[in-house]
C-alpha cells in the first residue's frame, strides 16, 4: 500500500480538487481529508458518517467550586487571562478558549481546587463515499493542537487501508510548512505539490519543497491554472527540477472545476475533456513514480 499526499505552499490553489479527482480515478483507495483547519473535501466526496469520535489534544483547567476559597491566586499567576471571576456571585471560572492548558493554576491552587481534564477540541470520523473509505475531521472553533489530530486522522486511515487491502491511501495535506502539514508528511511514499504561477505561488511552493528535502521525501510538482500565466509556469517547473522534483503536469484553467463542485462531483466525473483530461495524465505519471519505482 502506498501513501500520496497532496499539499500546496498557500490556500486556493485547487489542491483539494485535485486530490477529489485523483479518488474518483483511483477507486481502490481510502482518502484522508488532513486539511483539519479548513476541512472541505466532503464537500465533493459527500461522505456518509459511519462513526464518529471525539478528539482530545490537551487538558484544560476547571475549578472545583466546593474546593474554592476565592483567594484569586491562580488569577493572579495566569498569564493568559483564563481566570475570571463572576461579578455576581464572586465565584471563579475558566475561560476555555483562553486557558492553554499548562497548569499552573492548579499547581499553586492552596485549596486543590483545580483540575485538569482532557479538552475535547474537535471531532474525527470514519465515512463511506462512492469512491471508499473516506476519514476526516473538524476542529472546533478556536482550537489548538490541529497536527496531533492531523496524525490521528493519517494513523486511522493508514490502519483502515491495511485492513481493506487498498493499493493506495490519497492524503489531502494542510498548506503551508506548518505543524499539521509536517504531520500530514510523515511516513509518506510519495508527494505531489500543487501550487498556480503566481509570484506568490512560487515563493510557498520553494517553501514546501525545502520541506520536502529536509525530510527527503520524493514528489513531484503540478502547476494548477497554468495557462493564465505560461511564463511563470516555466519559472515555476525550472525551479521544481533544480531542487530534483519531476513535474507531474499542468491543468489548465477551466469552469469546468466550478461547475463540477456546484453538483458536489470531481470534475473527471463530471467532464472529459479540458483539465479533467490534464488531471488524468498527471495521475497517471504519478501511478508510474508510485508503483514502479
Amino acid at each position: 500500500m502506498k501513501e500520496l499526499v497532496v499539499i500546496s505552499g498557500k490556500g486556493g490553489t485547487g489542491k483539494t480538487s485535485i486530490v477529489a479527482s485523483f479518488a474518483a480515478l483511483a477507486r481502490n483507495c481510502v482518502v484522508a481529508d488532513c486539511d483539519v483547519d479548513a476541512a472541505d473535501l466532503h464537500l465533493v466526496l459527500e461522505p456518509e458518517i459511519i462513526s464518529r469520535h471525539d478528539f482530545s489534544g490537551g487538558k484544560r483547567a476547571k475549578i472545583i467550586q466546593d474546593k474554592c476559597s476565592t483567594c484569586g491566586e491562580c488569577r493572579d499567576l495566569c498569564h493568559f487571562d483564563a481566570i475570571c471571576k463572576d461579578s455576581v456571585t464572586g465565584a471563579f471560572h475558566v475561560d476555555p478558549i483562553a486557558c492553554e492548558g499548562c497548569g499552573v493554576c492548579a499547581w499553586f491552587c492552596p485549596n486543590k481546587a483545580i483540575e485538569l481534564a482532557p479538552a475535547i477540541n474537535g471531532e474525527w470520523y470514519v465515512s463511506r463515499t462512492r469512491f471508499g473509505t473516506m476519514v476526516h475531521a473538524k476542529l472546533g472553533i478556536a482550537e489548538e493542537n490541529s497536527g496531533k489530530l492531523v496524525s490521528t486522522v493519517r494513523r486511522e486511515a493508514r490502519r483502515l487501508a491495511e485492513e481493506e487491502g487498498k493499493d493506495i491511501l490519497i492524503i489531502d495535506g494542510s498548506p503551508g510548512i506548518g505543524c499539521p502539514v509536517i504531520a500530514s508528511l510523515a511516513g509518506a511514499d510519495f508527494v505531489l505539490v500543487v501550487t498556480e504561477p503566481t509570484l506568490s505561488g512560487l515563493h510557498d511552493m520553494k517553501r514546501v519543497v525545502e520541506l520536502l528535502k529536509h525530510f527527503k521525501i520524493p514528489g513531484a510538482v503540478c502547476v494548477n491554472k497554468w495557462d493564465l500565466n505560461p511564463e511563470m509556469t516555466c519559472g515555476i517547473e525550472k525551479h521544481a527540477g533544480a531542487f530534483g522534483l519531476e513535474i507531474a503536469g499542468r491543468v489548465r484553467y477551466d469552469k469546468a472545476f466550478t461547475d463540477a463542485q456546484i453538483r458536489k462531483e470531481a470534475v473527471v466525473e463530471y467532464w472529459l475533456d479540458g483539465a479533467s483530461e490534464d488531471i488524468r495524465t498527471a495521475w497517471n505519471l504519478l501511478a508510474k513514480y508510485l508503483f514502479n519505482s
